[in-house]
């Protein structure tokens, strides 16, 4: 699978640690940046992040800054992302099945390694149940005609 993966300052050296495992896992991961530890913008690397996927069906993203929180939200801006804030498996497991998210996000200064690793193999390994989600999955991308009934 190819994965885009960013971060800021923040989730910098998470980022890498993921980096690594993905491509242990055979994975073609494309890092978008940032390389350095000086304070830079998160929504930089979430746009980065977002117009690759869009552009690049069946590809995913990895995200990570500081919380997890703001490179989250900026990435959620672009219609057909689906980025999901995850802190352990269940949530990754659940992401997956139930909203197909597309980039998995976690926050460096929040999760302990082995846990991110866990969470990013559950992430990365498990498949859409399609099926009823898919109707839910049609209404989050915002249709003007259904919000005048």
């Amino acid at each position: 699978m190819k994965i885009y993966a960013g971060s800021d300052h923040g989730g910098l050296v998470l980022k890498k640690t993921l980096i690594r495992r993905l491509v242990e896992l055979g994975h073609e991961v494309v890092d978008l940046g940032t390389d350095s530890d000086s304070s830079c913008d998160y929504p930089d690397f979430a746009h980065a992040v977002a117009a690759k996927i869009l552009a690049e069906p069946g590809s995913k993203g990895l995200l990570t800054c500081g919380s997890g929180i703001g490179i989250s939200i900026a990435a959620n801006r672009h219609a057909g992302i689906r980025a999901a804030l995850c802190h352990n498996s269940l949530e990754a497991s659940l992401a997956r099945q139930h909203n197909d998210a597309n980039v998995l996000v976690m926050g460096g200064r929040l999760i302990g390694e082995a846990l991110a690793v866990d969470t990013l193999e559950k992430f990365f390994s498990t498949s859409f149940a399609g099926g009823r989600h898919q109707i839910r999955i049609e209404k989050i991308e915002i249709n003007p005609e259904r919000q005048k009934n």
